[in-house]
């Protein structure tokens, strides 16, 4: 992962600058900028993996977001969210990274929005969201599908990905049910959308020849994702039904 700005640098114009605090393992926070009164709460985005916050923290933000790794695996992602989650501050959520297609017709570098997210457990989290955000990913030219998202805890391959896909899932990932989860507990009305950018697919799947340019392609794809985000969030937070109250979110989150 590229190396963040040092702590006295100021942020540029739209972007996150690196919390020059040490974060918890398996996490890092990206402060935001101190914001004008009755000006909106900030979007949290939160992800996994360093590629993923690399490929995000270099995107075109209109204005910085909250923006946290949250390390692989539900166990990380509940404890991070629910963390951030109880400070309250925040007008939107996305849950954003890479991922797995479970079904065909769908190519690397393909973004899949979900309308709901699934555990393992059976439990199912609706999202609102996914028609909007999908809309302004394709307004700039990215390839979009909509559906389920399963959690699973482990990478899936091979006839479990088609028996997740005969459920009606198209997509699979390792956090967002734990994230989804964490914020129906705290912040059931904040608004909120998952979105993962597919690396590999049923026929192109990890390890395999054609990952590494797949993973290239699909980085790329989830930075230029970011002006979709920022549009998304600023629909979500003009919204009469969901509009958060003014920000009183600490400067830093972590």
């Amino acid at each position: 992962m590229a190396e963040g700005p040092a702590a006295s640098e100021q942020p540029a114009e739209g972007r996150a600058a690196v919390d020059p605090r040490k974060p918890a393992a398996g996490e890092f926070s990206f402060r935001t900028p101190e914001l004008a009164a009755g000006a909106a709460a900030p979007l949290l985005v939160v992800c996994a993996l360093g590629p993923e916050v690399w490929a995000l923290r270099g995107g075109d933000w209109a204005a910085p977001p909250v923006l946290v790794r949250t390390g692989v695996g539900r166990v990380r992602a509940r404890r991070v969210v629910c963390n951030l989650l109880s400070r309250d501050g925040y007008g939107a959520l996305v849950v954003a990274g890479f991922g797995a297609a479970v079904g065909p017709g769908v190519q690397p570098g393909d973004v899949i929005v979900a309308d709901a997210v699934r555990s393992g457990e059976g439990e199912e989290w609706p999202l609102t969201s996914a028609e909007a955000m999908a809309a302004e990913l394709v307004a700039r030219g990215l390839t979009v599908h909509i559906g389920p998202h399963h959690t699973a805890d482990r990478v899936v391959r091979g006839a479990e990905r088609r028996a997740l896909y005969a459920t009606g899932a198209l997509a699979v990932d390792m956090e967002a049910a734990a994230v989804l989860a964490a914020r129906t507990r705290l912040r059931p009305a904040l608004p909120t959308a998952v979105l993962r950018v597919v690396v590999d697919t049923p026929t192109r799947e990890l390890l395999r020849p054609g990952t590494l340019p797949a993973g290239l392609h699909a980085w790329r794809t989830l930075r230029d994702a970011v002006p979709a985000l920022t549009a998304w969030y600023r629909q979500a937070v003009t919204d009469p039904i969901h509009a958060p109250q003014s920000s009183t979110l600490p400067q830093e989150a972590s």
